[in-house]
């Protein structure tokens, strides 16, 4: 049920970008509790001047190859999670694409399970024995 939007600056490869994407979500799968089929990503390239950030807040330096990846979860998860999730995604995204730590901004949302529709116009999250159904609809 995360939601992810990943912006980065244009001119990543698509094996990039696929590692990228497959890096997050084994991290997500691994520490968040996500279903292995549960992925919705969207990867924005942006421009440069589109993308803009600071190079040392609160962490850093930061290259040209920061990226920003904000997730709309729809269950909180503990303090725990969170930080085994975002130590996690660092580690396997340093592994495959290559990215620096220093490269990695993660921002985590949460909303209500009514806020959703996987389809259909349906709210499956409020559905009985949905999150069993989830679970068994991996690859």
């Amino acid at each position: 049920m995360p939601f992810t939007r990943i912006s980065l600056l244009k001119g990543k490869s698509p094996d990039y970008i696929a590692a990228l994407s497959e890096s997050l979500h084994r991290a997500m799968v691994e520490t968040f509790n996500v279903p292995p089929a549960d992925r919705f990503h969207i990867i924005h390239q942006h421009e440069r001047g589109e993308l803009i950030f600071d190079r040392n807040y609160l962490a850093g330096p930061r290259s040209d190859d920061f990226v920003l990846i904000a997730i709309t979860a729809g269950k909180p998860r503990t303090a725990e999670a969170r930080a085994a999730f975002f130590k996690r995604a660092v580690e396997l995204l340093g592994q495959s694409p290559g990215l620096r730590p220093e490269d990695v901004m993660i921002v985590v949302n949460t909303t209500a399970p009514d806020e959703w529709s996987f389809g259909n116009g349906g709210q499956q999250m409020l559905e009985p024995g949905w999150e069993i159904r989830a679970m068994e609809t991996a690859p």
